[in-house]
């Protein structure tokens, strides 16, 4: 449904250039849920936006393609994305507060998005589906909540209101952009139920962008693990966490507070902090926080192979 081949992100900060997304390939399939994973500042949501071109055009450079319907994305015209995004693409952005127009009302702001791509329906219809919309991601009394104010919602229900917003011209592809990172658990666990049983009901594919695995292990089909802007391993997910092959992934794994550990065992970090984009060593990017790394990982970068069934990993020792 959706492939991306070779994507490079550039920004133009300070006249300097930062190598934000470096060389990455992905596939998603219809009704897939992929996860993309890692610390923050390592290119995910970067990738994520670049998937529909929202970043600022006059200070960032991509190359590579994004193919979506036999179409690559990057080369389309603005008029043309305007037919891609929302009604074929929808996204979920992480902060609904920054991203929900504080002017409006949420019903108008969904009926606003509707009729973008069905102009053809008239407003009553499209108020409907828009009430119909806040109803099916959980918003009670949806006809009082329609005539609110952003601000006037709880953050959870400010979220419900996004993804019905997100889904309301009925897109194939769903971008979540960490969709809870402003939220308390519960509130989490109730909008990963939301959309895994939206999910099922559309057989929409989801691509999912978090920092947050346990959330991955049960709500996605695939993972791919993102380090300094490149993907370092990816697999379908019951492999990745019984059987992590880089070593960048097996220490995210060891930093997760698990049930079935006692609770004396300490958790274990990992060492050392993120590169600098600005000014990347050759060779691995992980190599100087890598307790296994050699001579040949600081001199030469790893290729992204394919070790076991849809088991990818850019790692020079086994």
């Amino acid at each position: 449904m959706l492939e991306i081949q070779d994507l490079h992100i550039f920004f133009s900060i300070s006249k300097k250039k930062l190598h934000a997304v470096r060389g990455v390939s992905l596939n998603v399939k219809a009704g897939e849920v992929l996860g993309i994973v890692g610390e923050s500042g390592c290119g995910k949501s970067a990738l994520a936006k670049a998937i529909v071109r929202l970043h600022a055009a006059h200070s960032t450079q991509i190359s590579g393609r994004v193919e979506y319907a036999k179409k690559n994305l990057l080369t389309l015209s603005e008029k043309e994305l305007e037919g891609v995004r929302g009604k074929e693409i929808g996204m979920i952005f992480q902060d609904p507060m920054t991203s929900l127009n504080p002017t409006l009302k949420i019903g108008v702001q969904i009926v606003e998005g509707y009729l973008k791509h069905h102009p053809d329906v008239s407003y009553k219809k499209a108020k409907e589906h828009a009430l119909s919309m806040l109803d099916l991601v959980g918003i009670p009394y949806p006809e009082m909540r329609f005539e609110e104010y952003p601000h006037t919602l709880s953050g959870g229900t400010r979220q419900r209101a996004m993804i019905a917003l997100a889904l309301a011209a009925g897109p194939q592809i769903l971008i979540a952009d960490e969709p809870t990172t402003a939220l308390d658990v519960t509130i989490q666990a109730q909008i990963f139920e939301l959309l895994k049983n939206i999910q099922k009901k559309t057989g929409m594919s989801i691509i999912l962008i978090t920092h947050d695995l346990s959330i991955v292990a049960g709500f996605c089909d695939k993972v791919a693990v993102m380090y300094a802007g490149k993907i370092v391993e990816s697999a379908p997910v019951y492999t990745l966490f019984q059987k992590p092959r880089h070593p960048y992934t097996q220490g995210l794994l060891k930093a997760i507070p698990r049930l079935d550990h006692s609770k004396e065992l300490p958790l274990i970090p990992i060492e050392g902090t993120p590169p600098n984009l600005f000014s990347l060593q050759k060779g691995c990017a992980f190599s100087n926080r890598c307790s296994r790394a050699s001579f040949l990982c600081t001199e030469k970068q790893p290729e992204l192979v394919t070790i076991g069934a849809e088991h990818l990993r850019a790692c020079h020792h086994d």
